[in-house]
């Protein structure tokens, strides 16, 4: 590696946390805050498809990002280490990795592994946030069970939990014998200390061995309907983004809760000459968290893409999703839809810490 290669070394702040969580909210939240005191940063996303919301949004905020598709992390680590080099161009001095939230594991194939490139980046420690709903469900015993367990290994393994949106749950608690930060991405509260926490260098980075059966890991995530789509609509009546993707997320939640399909996080975004919208739910029901402008003006072309991950048939998810875009009043183009169930999980790389004598190394 050269002169000018060593120069460049961004600290890689990855974070994990279940579907819906708040991590790219945070990670948003934390970019805007480098940014006020001139520091680079850039956004790594990740997905088992392609066609993604996050990274639409991230770069409608105009951040740079780089996505790695077709498997996790851990799965597609070499493809992780290819898009970090593909941001040198933007010499970002902080790079936050966004693993898919069904990810876990993380500490012994993404963290350590990227210990091991010690002239490419510096590594903060892992964060794992929790949606104060979640919580309370894990707390009670009332969680889908492989939630439960995909949640519970994230925790296990996490340098730093944090527990999300605490501006929308005022009173949320933490976990028992876990200590957690209570941290708002809207409000911005806890986000400033989470980052010097992270950037300090003061907390191990991957410090905790995850024992875990991957067998039990790929059920948990093939109970889950991984469903993109995106769309150009023009419609028959010019509509402002709030207009459109305000009826048919509603009218897809309905749908999808006639059929028992659990939403564990849908995301939908419009893009429209006037201006773009996006929507998230955590859950069948639940009042949307916005993103964007709401007052945007009424158009005829709309650009949406729907990003969700369910409990459910993907036969079925993606039968329901059909007929909820065949409904909206306009021409539909462009249409491109992918539904399935992930693929069990193989790491491209293991490095998990060995408990050896006093004075001895980890073990790789």
């Amino acid at each position: 590696m050269n002169a000018g290669a060593r120069q460049w070394r961004p600290w890689v702040v990855v974070v994990g946390g279940l579907l819906g969580a708040g991590k790219t909210s945070l990670i948003l939240a934390a970019v805007n805050i480098l940014e006020k005191t001139g520091v680079r940063s850039a956004v790594v996303i990740n997905d088992q498809g392609e066609e993604l919301v996050d990274t639409r949004h991230v770069q409608l905020r105009g951040v740079a990002s780089r996505e790695v598709t077709g498997g996790c992390f851990c799965c597609r680590f070499s493809a992780l280490l290819s898009v970090m080099e593909e941001l040198r161009a933007y010499a970002p001095e902080v790079i936050f990795a966004e693993p898919m939230g069904s990810c876990a594991d993380i500490a012994a194939t993404v963290i350590r592994p990227l210990q091991d490139e010690f002239e490419l980046c510096r590594v903060a420690p892992l964060t794992v946030l929790l949606d104060p709903t979640r919580r309370n469900l894990l707390i009670a015993g009332e969680a889908d069970p492989n939630l439960v367990f995909l949640m519970r290994k994230q925790l296990e393994e996490a340098d730093l939990v944090c527990i999300s949106k605490a501006d929308r749950n005022p009173g949320a608690a933490g976990i028992p014998s876990i200590d957690a930060r209570l941290i708002s991405a809207k409000t911005g509260a806890g986000v400033h200390e989470w980052l010097d926490e992270v950037l300090a260098g003061s907390l191990e980075a991957g410090s905790r061995t995850l024992e875990i059966d991957y067998e039990r890991y790929a059920y948990a995530e093939a109970a889950l309907a991984w469903l993109n789509v995106s769309f150009t609509v023009v419609l028959v009546s010019p509509a402002a983004p709030a207009s459109v993707v305000g009826p048919f997320l509603d009218d897809l939640d309905n749908a999808l809760t006639e059929a028992g399909v659990s939403i564990v996080h849908l995301k939908l975004i419009d893009r429209s000459p006037a201006g773009w919208l996006k929507l998230a739910i955590c859950a069948n029901g639940e009042e949307p968290t916005i993103d964007g402008s709401l007052d945007a003006s009424p158009a005829h072309r709309h650009e949406l893409l729907l990003n969700l991950r369910a409990i459910g048939s993907p036969s079925l998810v993606q039968g329901i999703a059909e007929g909820e875009i065949g409904c909206i009043d306009g021409k539909v183009l462009d249409l491109r839809i992918n539904c399935f169930s992930p693929a069990p999980p193989i790491p491209e790389r293991r490095r998990v810490k060995m408990r050896r004598p006093s004075g001895s190394h980890d073990a790789v």
